[in-house]
This record gives structure tokens, sequence and C-alpha cells, in this order.
């Protein structure tokens, strides 16, 4: 996440950005997920874990469901994200990112940071 948002948003940087933001929440309800010993197939479980967190922040975690339809329409459907999006993704990573991180390493046992 911190390498990524160093990254210039541009037009040819914007889906990179909206899918590395996204691949490191979806690792976090991954690591959720490993913990408990469950084998995720799909990345709406991965999220589901993010969503159903107790993370008081300032913007509802069901944004995630979002950024995972924009994602798969980049990835999928050739989507060429509009510079909004891509400053709403970042918004996103910088509001969610540390609160969600801070939950999943205490849910996991580890020290936050």
């Amino acid at each position: 996440m911190k390498f990524t948002l160093t990254l210039k948003p541009t037009e040819d940087s914007s889906a990179t950005i909206i899918r590395n933001i996204y691949e490191s929440f979806r690792m976090l309800g991954e690591a959720l997920l490993v913990r408990r010993g469950v084998r995720s197939y799909d990345h709406v479980s991965q999220i589901d874990e993010l969503i159903n967190l107790n993370v008081k922040a300032e913007r509802p975690l069901r944004v995630l469901e979002n950024l995972r339809s924009l994602r798969h329409n980049i990835n999928y459907h050739g989507y060429s994200p509009k510079r909004a999006e891509v400053m709403d993704t970042l918004d996103i990573a910088k509001t969610l990112f540390s609160p969600l991180l801070a939950e999943v390493k205490h849910k996991i046992g580890e020290k936050t940071i």
C-alpha cells in the first residue's frame, strides 16, 4: 500500500493504482480467513471479512464492495477508470486501510503499528 500511494495518478497509472489498492485490502481479508483456517475461493468472502469487522472509520466499509466491482471491471472487461474513480480509491485507501490493518493485526495476534 505504501508504494502504491506514492504513484502519481495518471491515465496510464490509474488501473494499476486501483488494482494494487484493492489487492492490499483483499489480502487483509484473506489473512483473517487463513487465521481461522478457512480456505477462500473468491474475493467476495475476503472483502466480506473486512466489511464485517467492527471498525469505526470515516467512510463506510461497504465501499470495499464498490472497489471490488471496479477492479473486476478493469481486469475482466477492459474498463478504463476515470480520474474521479482513482481519486476516490485513493481516499478509500487513506481513510480505511490503517484502521482495518490495525484491526486485522489485532485479530490475528500481531502488535499494531
